[in-house]
């Protein structure tokens, strides 16, 4: 029975959902039936999944953003992607490389001259810290993938910084500059280090290119073409009173509130927040749909807009563009070394969120969660439930029937 429902709604271009943006359930969906034993055990407190398979969508609103107020989770409610705003960076720079205004393998010097004479940290003692010039040139390529050397954070944000947004924040410029000045870790394009300062390096030269703030420019590029109206680095009071709070679980325990993370301090939306291009991205699960069906469909918006060619996305951001022995990396998304008909291309954030897309097939897997320094139990189950819902086997024997179609 399921699976003719799921083949009718495949035929009609109709959602299978188990919620609504009123955060209404149903006791259908494969997710929504293996986290629900978690949220009335009070391991977990909410979780938002998105399951797309072609044409059929399985939409699941469990448990609650707010466990204290009694407040449902719903697709609407605003959230920390964190990580997940390094693929918005990718695509702003994939777009300026689409029109020829920058290669991925020009020097990010060529528009930050301080990035011309770069340090490599070749040994450290408790008094001594042996230094020696770069050799290699560094790229924009590299900044992007991870490849440059760059530490986590440039030591110009501190995270004791009461409102500064992500890790404390500073304005991106600054944070290139003071990346420049300090010594690297590796020969760029020698290894791999997971680097927030790469990223806003690479936003930093959006800025040169375009002459806008990348933020400004990710906006008039990106989010208002997308109709993504509730992502921003700076939510208002009235979104944040519907924000996804912020949960742990300790091993064996119920979801326990987190007013904060020292990464991402209260206010959210002061002066002292600055848009970070590694992370800071505020959304919805409704707008970052957008984003990655886009992405799914090779540059084109669900409403129409395209905002890269099929191209750019297949060779740039669906695939690896790491030197042949690394695990792939694309432009500020994972990606696979060999793009197959299986292979899925997406990002993770900290605090647990993800979103994964395989555009030969068509498919998309989101998840929304807040979790904090926390186990996740759920884990195993909600793989399965994924697998469950794409693996279900859909009975197409009266599909001709209501589409009219014939053999001949």
């Amino acid at each position: 029975m399921k699976n003719t429902l799921l083949a009718f709604l495949a035929i009609a271009g109709l959602a299978f959902t188990s919620c609504d943006n009123a955060g209404n359930q149903s006791t259908t969906g494969f997710v929504e039936a293996a986290l629900m034993p978690y949220v009335e055990s009070g391991q977990l407190a909410g979780a938002i999944s998105v399951l797309y398979d072609n044409g059929v969508e399985e939409v699941a609103c469990v448990g609650y953003s707010d466990l204290a107020a009694g407040r449902k989770i719903t697709m609407d409610d605003v959230f920390m992607q964190c990580s997940q705003t390094k693929g918005f960076c990718g695509v702003t720079m994939a777009k300026l490389v689409e029109e020829g205004k920058v290669s991925l393998d020009d020097p990010v010097s060529k528009y930050l001259p301080e990035f011309r004479n770069l340090w490599v940290l070749e040994g450290e003692s408790d008094s001594l810290r042996t230094l020696r010039r770069a050799r290699n040139m560094l790229t924009i390529r590299m900044v992007l993938n991870h490849t440059g050397g760059f530490p986590f954070e440039a030591s110009v944000k501190r995270n004791d910084v009461r409102g500064g947004g992500w890790s404390g924040g500073a304005p991106l410029r600054q944070v290139a500059a003071v990346a420049a000045d300090s010594p690297i870790l590796f020969e760029p394009g020698t290894s791999t280090l997971y680097s927030n300062t790469g990223i806003d390096i690479a936003a930093a030269v959006i800025e040169e290119v375009t002459g806008m703030k990348w933020e400004q420019y990710l906006k008039q590029t990106v989010l208002d073409p997308l109709g993504m109206k509730s992502t921003w680095f700076w939510p208002t009071d009235k979104q944040l009173k519907t924000q996804v709070e912020m949960y742990r679980t300790p091993e064996g325990g119920k979801a326990e509130y987190v007013r904060e993370h020292p990464w991402e301090q209260r206010p959210y939306n002061d002066s002292h927040v600055f848009a970070s291009a590694g992370a800071g991205l505020w959304t919805t699960a409704n707008d970052q749909l957008k984003f990655y069906k886009m992405l799914m469909n090779l540059g084109l918006g669900e409403n129409g807009v395209r905002i890269l060619e099929e191209e750019t996305v297949k060779s740039i951001l669906a695939r690896s563009t790491r030197p042949s022995g690394f695990e792939g990396y694309s432009l500020g998304l994972a990606a696979p070394v060999e793009d197959t008909e299986d292979s899925w291309f997406g990002h993770g954030g900290a605090w647990g969120t993800n979103c994964m897309v395989n555009w030969h097939k068509k498919q998309l897997k989101l998840f929304v969660i807040q979790i904090s320094d926390s186990t996740a139990p759920w884990s195993e189950d909600l793989v399965k439930a994924q697998n469950d819902f794409f693996a279900a086997v859909i009975d197409n024997s009266g599909s001709d029937a209501y589409t009219g179609r014939t053999d001949e």
